[in-house]
């Protein structure tokens, strides 16, 4: 049965394919009558460790965006800064300078 298919898996499912850590505990017993629930337990286990996600930090696009201008915002109060910097040194001292 493919782990995909499963109960469990589908209980887990923001765990095992969220932006999370995952613990999963696997519960065998020594039992011979117990044999089948402990293999299938033993296999489900194994395929579950064996899932590779790609971790992306959740992140809503308001913030994305907040980000993006608070950047922006400083590349221009530096560019502010250093125009006014020059225009103050290239600056004739017979004419009133805007500054």
């Amino acid at each position: 049965m493919p782990y995909r298919d499963s109960k469990l898996t589908r209980l887990l499912q923001d765990s095992l394919g969220g932006n999370s850590r995952t613990l999963m505990i696997a519960c065998v017993s020594p039992s011979d009558r117990d044999f089948m629930e402990t293999l299938n337990t033993l296999k489900y286990a194994n395929r579950a460790r064996n899932i590779k996600n790609k971790v992306i930090a959740n992140q809503d696009k308001a913030s994305k965006q907040l980000a993006i201008l608070r950047q922006e915002i400083m590349q221009l109060q530096s560019e502010l800064m250093e125009f006014k910097s020059v225009s103050l040194l290239t600056c004739d001292c017979n004419v009133t300078c805007p500054v």
